[in-house]
């Protein structure tokens, strides 16, 4: 039986809280490289950041759940597991709609949910070819990752995760920066950004602007024919053979009323993004290299990814040497 073709953007585009030890802090303002302006505790081990960013021409956020006995003046480093949102969603959604602070309580990893923004594709975007902001990778590969390693005690061990939108970035971000991350985990993304594109098709990103109004999604990517090469630069599936040596977990339901429940209207959107996770899946088999796949009857909910994470978490911890659940070193 033949998989339906499906724009390959729509998926992401329709889908597309520390004790009072911390204290709020400011720095001056316009920076000339990315610098945290402000910081609040929002809950237990639960830190809020306010960046000012040169790549985002603005501030943005950055959540962070801190590991049992960490200290900034710490003479050790924690490994760091980045979680990654959706399309419409924000840096708080992983602590607003899962148990993940629960789940890493006893582990001794920073976790780190950056803001993404709707629909930013976890890219540099093309701007018609004028570059600029939104540069939603440069904000994350390289001042939040800076400012986490100076600032906040973060080691060089990574793993990565996320659900729809952030389940690209996660994979995205793993092949586009090679050992940079250990383990990298999708949770109902669109892991096959050409999936089902034809040549002078221009429906492959109608998605994001139906999603995000007054959104011209041509500025993520540009055109897939005009600015193929974009594309596909930014396209897990062509890129699959550099994440050779990086453990990998892939995970989608089909669009069917799942054991979990789940909105009936997301239906279509996991239905595609079980197409993608699929067409990756076997990508990675042609290649040789490895991949754990997970493939049921569910929908694009959050229940799903909150299975998801707990069934990948043994994996993602195992990958930076940690216990999943006491956070001990296994070397």
């Amino acid at each position: 039986m033949l998989r339906r073709p499906a724009p390959a953007a729509w998926l992401g585009a329709l889908v597309l809280l520390l004790s009072p030890v911390f204290a709020d802090r400011s720095v001056a303002a316009a920076p000339e490289r990315a610098e945290v302006v402000a910081e609040t505790a929002v809950a237990p081990r639960t830190l809020d950041l306010t960046i000012a960013s040169p790549a985002m021409d603005g501030r943005q956020k950055a959540r962070l759940l801190l590991p049992p006995g960490w200290s900034r003046h710490a003479e050790r480093t924690w490994p760091a597991l980045w979680l990654l949102h959706g399309g419409v969603d924000d840096y708080t959604a992983w602590t607003r709609d899962t148990d993940v602070a629960e789940l890493t309580a006893r582990t001794g990893v920073i976790v780190v949910m950056p803001n993404g923004g709707r629909c930013g594709n976890y890219s540099d975007w093309w701007n018609y070819g004028k570059g600029g902001p939104p540069r939603w990778e440069t904000f994350h590969m390289t001042e939040l990752r800076g400012i986490l390693e100076r600032d906040y005690r973060a080691g060089p061990r990574r793993v990565i995760a996320g659900n729809s939108m952030g389940g690209l970035g996660a994979m995205l971000y793993a092949a586009r920066f090679p050992g940079m991350f250990e383990a990298a985990a999708a949770f109902s993304g669109y892991l096959d950004t050409l999936y089902g594109h034809e040549p002078g098709d221009d429906t492959t990103g109608w998605g994001p602007a139906l999603a995000c109004p007054g959104t011209d999604w041509r500025r993520v990517w540009g055109d897939p024919d005009d600015q193929a090469a974009i594309w596909h630069a930014h396209n897990p599936a062509d890129l699959a053979g550099r994440l050779r040596g990086v453990r990998l977990w892939v995970a989608s339901g089909n669009g069917k009323a799942g054991s979990l429940g789940g909105l009936p209207f997301t239906d279509p959107v996991e239905a595609s993004a079980n197409d993608h996770a699929h067409s990756f899946v076997d990508r990675l088999h042609g290649l040789g290299i490895p991949v754990t796949a997970r493939f049921f009857d569910g929908q694009h909910d959050w229940p799903y990814w909150q299975r998801d994470l707990h069934e990948a978490y043994p994996m993602l911890m195992d990958a930076l040497g940690l216990a999943p659940c006491a956070g001990l070193s296994r070397s």
